[in-house]
């Protein structure tokens, strides 16, 4: 039997042990599940005889080599910064891997070594980086191969919540790792190319240069801009490209209101709070207002961030809660972003019955024959529930299906790499039509580049 390791059976697994395990017989595959925690292996597989599920401890060296020496490929579904050392063992005991991962410095130094050793080494294979990365290529290619030369690119991709569980003012829910959306956008200004010019946007702009996106059927959304829109241009063959830009989206209103706690400082992740464990969500909120031994915090809050009382920004506020004097912080030398995480958790946490959303929008710009055109192409997923999430089929979905196609040798080249090529592509695109992962591509009228306020 052919022997696949998946180390790390976390929220986006589902999806990626389900398809292997339905593959298991016709394939002839054997698969074992790793993780420190074996309970959630446990739910998934339900007792499958071709499964089996081992304590794994990544940092347990010895249990790790034997896990790995024993597999013919690994899938690392643990968080990015641990796949390097599960990488240096598929190194010494020839195993190709996948990972969903961005490739890391570390990562991308075993090229030679692992093209010295006939290994592929697939990363970026999830959603966003993955099926953007594919879906993209694939226009891209297209437009390439009829003779076009592509003059823009944009792409978005947000993970949301579904519309038939949107239940708040914001119009979102975490459906992701929420410290990853309090910090979004820090590090250093987001950057992209516009009409040839660079263009870059400080973190405390970032959330109030959006533009505008209408998908059919789910109405419009906004988008602002990733940290670095060029880290691709290369990668793509976009080399002469005039516009370049990638974001994320939201439910419209969801950015300005969000820049209001930008401005407080209340996402920085860079210090502590004295005492944090004994102030209540009113006082948090009241450490970064003016002093004033009259006025309210809700008086002081309106006043220093402009906001009117009929505003729907406020009552966006107040739904949170974040004025309450009676709920405590309870999180001992934490920084701002981390308490403002567990404030926005009592109100963002999805529900045993809601589901969730993954959307994601490309715009292609190119000249051919001398004429402009444009093509646009939208994909929704829409989640089961909160097992088979939108963003468990999103990102174990491509996994999956590249483990089994490097397996079965119809992935054949060697190295670090990620899906941009028609080999790893096409297939693998094709296959995630069958479980409703499908783009829908229109001709539109070539507008340019014309974003709302950048």
């Amino acid at each position: 039997m052919r022997k696949i390791l998946i180390i790390g059976a976390g929220k986006s697994s589902s999806y990626l042990i389900k398809y292997l395990v339905d593959k298991s017989q016709s394939e002839n595959l054997q698969l074992t599940i790793g993780d420190v925690n074996i309970d959630n292996a446990k739910t998934l597989v339900r007792h499958n005889p071709e499964v089996n599920i081992i304590h794994l401890d990544v940092f347990n060296e010895n249990s790790r080599k034997s896990a790995i020496k024993n597999a013919d490929i690994v899938v690392s579904m643990l968080p990015a910064r641990f796949h390097i050392e599960v990488a240096k063992d598929c190194i010494n005991f020839k195993k190709h891997m996948v990972t969903a991962s961005y490739v890391s410095t570390e990562m991308q130094a075993l090229d030679e070594e692992a093209k010295a050793n006939g290994l592929i080494f697939m990363n970026e294979i999830g959603v966003d980086p993955g099926i953007d990365h594919m879906s993209a290529m694939q226009v891209i290619d297209s437009i390439r191969d009829k003779g076009g030369k592509m003059i823009l690119f944009e792409s978005f991709t947000g993970g949301l919540v579904a519309p038939e569980s949107d239940t708040n003012l914001w119009n979102y829910k975490f459906t992701w790792n929420p410290r990853n959306v309090v910090v979004a956008g820090q590090g250093g200004a987001a950057k992209f190319l516009q009409e040839s010019q660079f263009k870059y946007i400080p973190y405390n702009r970032l959330f109030r240069r959006t533009e505008f996106l209408d998908i059919e059927g789910y109405g419009r959304f906004e988008a602002y801009a990733n940290r670095d829109s060029l880290k691709y241009q290369q990668v793509y063959g976009l080399d002469y490209v005039k516009t370049l830009y990638r974001g994320t989206m939201r439910r419209v209103g969801f950015s300005r209101a969000w820049n209001v706690f930008v401005q407080l400082g209340m996402t920085d992740d860079s210090y502590t709070i004295d005492d944090s464990e004994n102030m209540s969500y009113r006082d948090f909120v009241n450490a970064f207002l003016p002093y004033s031994p009259t006025d309210s915090v809700e008086l002081k809050f309106r006043h220093a961030l402009k906001i009117d009382q009929d505003d729907i920004v406020w009552d966006k506020f107040l739904e949170l809660d974040i004025f309450n004097a009676n709920k405590s912080v309870e999180l001992k030398k934490a920084t701002p972003a981390q308490i403002l995480q567990k404030i926005l958790m009592d109100s963002w946490t999805l529900s045993d019955n809601d589901k969730d959303m993954i959307v994601m929008y490309h715009k292609f710009g190119y000249e051919l024959h001398g004429e402009k055109h444009q093509i646009d192409a939208t994909m929704v997923a829409v989640g089961e529930d909160q097992t088979y999430t939108a963003m468990a089929k999103t990102v174990g979905l491509p996994v999956a299906m590249a483990t089994l196609a490097i397996l079965n040798k119809n992935i054949t080249t060697p190295g670090v790499q990620i899906p941009i090529s028609k080999e790893v592509y096409t297939p693998i695109l094709k296959e995630l039509e069958s479980y409703g992962v499908v783009f829908n591509e229109k001709k539109v009228p070539f507008l340019g580049y014309n974003p709302l306020n950048i």
